[in-house]
C-alpha cells in the first residue's frame, strides 16, 4: 500500500538591486527559502554563477539532502539491529558536471559516513547497513545518479 506525503515550501527572490533582470550583471541570486514553523533559509547560487559565497545554493543543499536522508535510514536500521551507535558524521562529496550549453547534472556522489559504535562484534553489520538505508532512502530513490559510500565503522565503549 503507497501512501503520499506532501511537503510544500516557499521561495522569495530577494535579489533585485533595482533594476530587476534588465541585465544579466544587475541582480543577485539571493533568495529566502521558508518552511512553516522552520528557520528560514538565506540562499544564493554557487559562487560559480554569480552567486554569494555566503549563503546555501541548491547543489549544497541536494548533497545535504542525500547525507541527511542515509543518516537518518541508517540510525534506524542500526536501532532495530541492536546496534549501538554514538556518533555519526559524514563528509559527502558531489560531483557536479556543466554541460557546454550552460545546462548540467550531478554525475555522482559519494558519502563518506564516520560512525562509532560500542560493540566490536557488530563492525560487519555495521557497515553491511550503509547499504540498505541506501535502498530506502527518499532522495537517492529519487536522484537519476550513483550514491556512493565509503563507510568507517570505530568503536567506542561508553
Amino acid at each position: 500500500m503507497s501512501k503520499d506525503h506532501h511537503y510544500k515550501t516557499a521561495i522569495q527572490w530577494t535579489g533585485n538591486k533595482g533594476t530587476g533582470t534588465s541585465n544579466y550583471r544587475n541582480y543577485e541570486r539571493s533568495h529566502t527559502i521558508s518552511i512553516e514553523n522552520k528557520a528560514v533559509i538565506e540562499a544564493s547560487s554557487d559562487p560559480a554563477f554569480r552567486g554569494d559565497k555566503t549563503k546555501h545554493n541548491p547543489e549544497d543543499l541536494l548533497l545535504s539532502s542525500l547525507s541527511s536522508c542515509h543518516m537518518l535510514w541508517y540510525l534506524h536500521f542500526c536501532s532495530e539491529a541492536g546496534i549501538i551507535v554514538i556518533d555519526y558524521t559524514d563528509s559527502a562529496t558531489g560531483i557536479m558536471e556543466e554541460t557546454a550549453n550552460g545546462s548540467g547534472h550531478f554525475r555522482e556522489v559519494t558519502l563518506n559516513p564516520t560512525v562509532i559504535i560500542t560493540e566490536e562484534s557488530m563492525i560487519e553489520k555495521a557497515k553491511e547497513l550503509h547499504h540498505k538505508a541506501n535502498e530506502f532512502c527518499f532522495i537517492a530513490n529519487s536522484v537519476n545518479f550513483p550514491v556512493k559510500h565509503i563507510p568507517i565503522v570505530l568503536v567506542k565503549s561508553i
